[in-house]
């Protein structure tokens, strides 16, 4: 096997490593810790235990995955999960904890930049390519989809959704949830409008985004979305709608900025 660990890295007897993987100095892998090939675990950065991670992963100096739930009910002895996809990147201080659930699990998906000091609480899911700005915190059981971006110290009440492709402003405080494709900011945070460079970036544009335009109009009039081209866009919003929301959802202004 072809490894690169630091001798002063301490690497329990039932970690298991893939090939390739990179342990730094004064680095901790605990027990029943899974970590898939070619990731990297920088210098004195925590993998504790009932951590499993995929291929590709990096996680920068003092960095902690697998910390026990900030929940004064959870008895540490219990078996819970955190599951991290892969190709992510976890910059310093970042922390993730697993799930309160006897055997569930945090979830973070693939390809997902987290930077310094942001926070993954319990049993929380994240999507693919999502990106947390630094001091971005989540409280337990939020759900953030794929393609999200979270602006600098962006703060997130347990049990809130934020849909795919929306983009959150830097310092606001989410206590409802956020629809998918949104820009929401603002104090108390409002939707905006699309996110149009979100979208642009993804190839969602011309008649796919003016479908979308013409759904946040329609819901804006709380009219049906039936009458609209089911694009892929909408079918996703759609389904999100469909859930029961635990918070409610957070309100629009200014529907002339929901540009065609």
């Amino acid at each position: 096997m072809t490894r690169n660990i630091h001798p002063t890295a301490y690497i329990a007897d039932g970690a298991i490593l893939g090939e390739h993987v990179k342990v730094g100095p004064f680095a901790v892998i605990e027990d029943d810790v899974t970590i898939g090939d070619h990731c990297q675990i920088g210098a004195h950065a925590v993998v504790q235990r009932y951590v499993k991670m995929g291929e590709g992963n990096i996680l920068h100096p003092h960095a902690v995955l697998g910390g026990l739930p900030q929940d004064v009910g959870f008895d540490p002895e219990s078996v819970s999960w955190l599951e991290v996809g892969d190709g992510n990147a976890f910059r310093e201080g970042f922390t993730a904890h697993r799930a309160t659930q006897i055997g569930g699990a945090t979830r973070i998906g693939s390809g997902c930049f987290f930077m310094n000091n942001s926070h993954v609480a319990h049993d929380c899911v994240i999507g693919d390519k999502t990106i947390f700005a630094n001091n971005v915190a989540i409280g337990g059981f939020v759900e953030v989809g794929s393609n999200v971006f979270m602006g600098g110290g962006v703060v997130v009440h347990q049990f809130c959704r934020v849909g795919s492709y929306a983009i959150v402003q830097g310092t606001t405080g989410l206590n409802k949830d956020v629809i998918p494709f949104m820009l929401i900011g603002g104090r108390p945070a409002k939707h905006y409008r699309l996110n149009t460079v979100g979208l642009k970036r993804a190839g969602i544009n011309g008649a796919r985004y003016k479908v979308l335009s013409s759904a946040f109009r329609l819901l804006k009039k709380k009219a049906s979305l039936d009458e609209l081209e089911q694009t892929e866009e909408l079918e996703l919003l759609k389904q999100w709608l469909a859930v029961d929301s635990k918070r409610g959802l957070h309100g629009f202004i200014d529907v002339k900025r929901i540009e065609d």
